[in-house]
């Protein structure tokens, strides 16, 4: 089963998660609302990260079984 693609776009969604980390931890909110909306886009991407982990498993494990 070819996955490639689901790597390279959970890759992207990693490093834009990573890059919000940062700002939010090195201060970089502006406000408590831009720091709450940074929070929120953090958890987005992470919810897309799981959706598309959970979506590999499923097509691999039908593609296993026939």
């Amino acid at each position: 089963m070819e996955t490639k693609i689901f790597e390279v776009l959970n890759g992207k969604l990693e490093e834009q998660v990573n890059s919000l980390q940062q700002v939010v931890s090195d201060g970089g909110a502006k406000s408590y609302d831009h720091y709450r909306e940074l929070c929120g886009t953090i958890r987005g991407l992470q919810s897309a990260q799981r959706e598309i982990k959970d979506l590999v498993q499923k097509l691999t494990k039908d593609y296993e079984d026939g």
